[in-house]
């Protein structure tokens, strides 16, 4: 027999390899934790254990086990072996579950929040902007001004016209 090698595969060994999708196993464990968890299974495992132990005990006396009933611990034994890790791997996936939506959670608080920024940004750009456009009563208020200012100067250069006139100097319309 030549000596093996370690570097190179050998051919004549197959493994049995069996796969199971974690995702069917954890969902049919989360079943079994809730229903583990209801008053339903406590009640189904109440009658059950009390015609057990009248099976056992009382009028009939069929005694496949008698009085320290150790078939039913075996039970209850091989119950809570298949129980406590199917809980814990339905908490696992419950954990993982929270871990992902409090990530979302974070995610979509800090998008909130940027937005909340950005749009305190506009908010105070667009009130400087406003602050520094001519509103329309800014705009008649200064056109009122202008046109008192106006009518003041025509006032003034028609009192002054009519001064010169009552002095007795004609003036011609050319000469102005």
């Amino acid at each position: 027999m030549s000596p093996r090698r370690l570097d190179t595969p050998s051919e004549g060994r197959r493994s049995l390899s069996i796969s199971f999708d974690g995702d069917v196993i954890g969902l049919y464990a989360e079943r079994v934790a809730r229903f583990l968890g209801t008053g339903r299974y406590l009640a189904f495992q109440t009658v059950f254990v009390i015609i057990w132990v009248l099976l056992n005990i009382g009028a009939f006396s069929w005694g496949w086990d008698p009085y320290p009933f150790i078939l039913l611990n075996l039970a209850f034994s091989t119950q809570a072996a298949y129980a406590a890790p199917l809980i814990l791997l339905a908490q696992n996936r419950q954990e993982n579950r929270d871990r992902i939506a409090l990530d979302e959670d974070r995610r979509r608080a800090a998008q909130t929040k940027d937005d909340t920024e950005f749009l305190a940004r506009e908010l105070a750009a667009v009130r400087l902007a406003v602050g520094d456009t001519v509103t329309r009563d800014y705009l008649r208020r200064e056109l009122d001004d202008l046109l008192d200012e106006l009518v003041e100067r025509l006032a003034a250069r028609e009192a002054a016209a009519t001064a010169l006139n009552a002095d007795g100097t004609e003036r011609s319309a050319t000469d102005s």
